[in-house]
């Protein structure tokens, strides 16, 4: 389906869907919610929120990680002279996009730290996207900031293609940033790692989310047992 999409369409957007969204979207003042609310396709991107789910519903939920979705599209769907903006990512990400998979387009451009509350920095992250019309428009500034861009982006008009608010994909398919090993991906423990490699940063944030997101299941789990207990109608 993102293959699919005209590059000259009205943008419309794709977000990776983690525990971390799952918290931050239950506080308004994050804006996150309308956000994903607004994207055209929400992609289930956490082992962990799929055994929730079919804990509490008995429901499997499929998979479809950002960082393997962008590295299937980098490998087979982007092609050399395909235009790329990015914004976000560092200055590290051009130069390996090029040298790894030959990109020719790509324009980047490298918000200020806390950009979404500057309004002119984030004004000037929109103007860049609308002066560098691409097919593929990856927004790599972290949530809540890169959701609501892409959906204040959206909201235009003027700015076409498909969006994708994919963490640090891009930088985990050039090697830039390591991700977990195979058997720790495969087990849901890819989180993990990240919080070992960057405890400063993510150590905190996931330890910080862990108490919701056991509120959130339990609320989900108690409404279900609730829904099966009401007789048919």
């Amino acid at each position: 389906m993102i293959a699919a999409r005209d590059p000259s369409a009205p943008l419309r957007y794709v977000v990776s869907v983690n525990v971390q969204h799952m918290v931050m979207a239950q506080h308004p003042e994050s804006g996150l919610a309308p956000a994903m609310s607004g994207a055209w396709l929400r992609l289930n991107d956490s082992r962990i929120l799929a055994r929730l789910h079919r804990m509490v519903t008995g429901e499997n939920v499929p998979l479809a990680l950002g960082s393997d979705l962008t590295a299937m599209m980098l490998d087979q769907v982007i092609h050399p002279d395909d235009p790329i903006t990015i914004i976000g990512g560092g200055p590290l990400l051009v130069p390996a996009l090029q040298d790894k998979y030959r990109l020719k387009c790509i324009a980047q451009h490298e918000p200020p730290m806390g950009y979404m509350g500057i309004p002119e920095a984030r004004e000037a992250a929109i103007s860049f996207a609308e002066a560098n019309p691409a097919r593929f428009l990856f927004v790599s500034t972290g949530a809540p900031g890169s959701e609501i861009l892409l959906a204040e982006m959206a909201a235009r008009r003027s700015i076409t293609g498909t969006g994708l608010a994919f963490g640090s994909a891009l930088l985990f398919s050039v090697g830039i940033t390591q991700r977990a090993p195979g058997w720790m991906q495969k087990y849901g423990f890819e989180w993990l790692h990240r919080a070992f490699t960057s405890p400063r940063r993510l150590g905190k944030r996931y330890a910080k989310d862990l108490i919701p997101l056991i509120r959130q299941t339990w609320r989900a789990w108690s409404a279900e047992v609730a829904r099966r207990r009401r007789p048919s109608e």
